[in-house]
């Protein structure tokens, strides 16, 4: 297997994708940010000092997924079409499970987006609790969902 972002020489560089037709895109990339239940219900009532949890990581989360060509140093700047995460508190968990849904008709796919989305709302909860409990855990961030392009679909 070779990798695509190296040459022959074997240096780093970004995929020219020039030749491939855009189509339909979308990655689904899921996480989740583990505490305590006394942490979680500060999440769920609202209590939390730095305020909206949820409403806040969500919205850094879509923001994270706009900026992924920013972060990661051979990505693509692609124009995202849907950034959509969904915040969910599991008291079996307990904590938030993160699910990211990202959607794009271009050249490349989506899949950096949607794992950026769920790492930055993570970092997000985070960094709003961790006043409350410094031994918060992110888990689990993957990728579930694929559609599109050459490869096609892949499922976790």
């Amino acid at each position: 297997m070779t990798l695509s972002h190296f040459d022959a020489q074997g240096q780093a560089h970004m995929v020219d994708v020039s030749a491939k037709p855009a189509t339909d895109r979308l990655a689904v990339a899921e996480g989740a940010v583990v505490m305590t239940p006394e942490t979680l219900a500060l999440v769920t009532t609202g209590t939390a000092k730095k305020g909206d949890v949820l409403g806040i990581a969500r919205i850094a989360g879509i923001m994270g997924a706009k900026k992924t060509a920013d972060l990661i140093p051979l990505c693509h700047p692609l124009p995202i079409t849907k950034v959509a995460l969904d915040l969910v508190p599991d008291p079996a968990l307990p904590g938030v499970r993160i699910t990211a849904t990202v959607k794009t008709a271009g050249q490349t796919g989506v899949e950096m987006e949607a794992l950026t989305a769920v790492s930055v709302a993570a970092l997000t909860i985070y960094d709003m609790l961790k006043a409350a409990e410094k031994g918060l855990r992110i888990e689990g961030i993957r990728l579930t969902l694929k559609e599109g392009g050459k490869s096609g679909r892949y499922e976790a």
